[in-house]
């Protein structure tokens, strides 16, 4: 299977290849040179494997004896792996208010140890309205036992700061996750 863009082209293998001669590879990567289809039919016969165009385009086509279910199976591994790789995390946000009670603390920072082990970054912000502005302080010692117990699944990317009637700090996951 040739995977190009999200283009996906069937390949030929065994008697779907229908040319007189081939550029063949040996199931241990070998390469052979160019022989008649039929030998080359012959040889994967043999082998007890598959006869697979590697590439179409060239003259004469590439094939190579290989088991055509584990080769399909390896390509789609590769692709779930790449995938995988590319995953970009995602800003989360997570808002809070000076006068928290201990039990929605303790959910809120729940969550965003799951969003932090689950790769994403994360934007805290303690919300202050109306007269509360006054108690920033307290805002802030919130802020501090929440990246303190935070800790162990991230690290600060931006430390808090009070912007504004808000103040804000960002977090990041470790790389190392497993």
């Amino acid at each position: 299977m040739h995977i190009s863009g999200s283009k996906v082209q069937a390949q030929r293998i065994n008697g779907q290849i229908n040319v007189a001669s081939v550029r063949l590879i040996d199931q241990d990567g070998v390469m052979i040179g160019v022989v008649d289809i039929k030998v080359a039919m012959q040889m994967a016969a043999d082998a007890k494997l598959d006869l697979v165009e590697i590439s179409a385009k060239d003259n004469p086509p590439v094939c190579k004896i290989l088991n055509y279910s584990r080769y399909k199976y390896d390509i789609k591994k590769k692709k779930v792996d790449i995938k995988k790789k590319n995953k970009c995390s995602i800003l989360k946000e997570m808002r809070f208010k000076p006068n928290i009670g201990k039990a929605d603390f303790q959910t809120k920072e729940r969550q965003i140890r799951a969003f932090l082990e689950d790769g994403n970054k994360v934007k805290v912000s303690m919300i202050f309205r109306g007269r509360e502005i006054v108690h920033t302080q307290q805002g802030m010692k919130l802020i501090e036992k929440l990246l303190e117990d935070l800790s162990d699944v991230g690290k600060v990317d931006v430390p808090p700061k009070l912007e504004g009637k808000q103040i804000l700090v960002f977090l990041l996951p470790f790389s190392n996750k497993k």
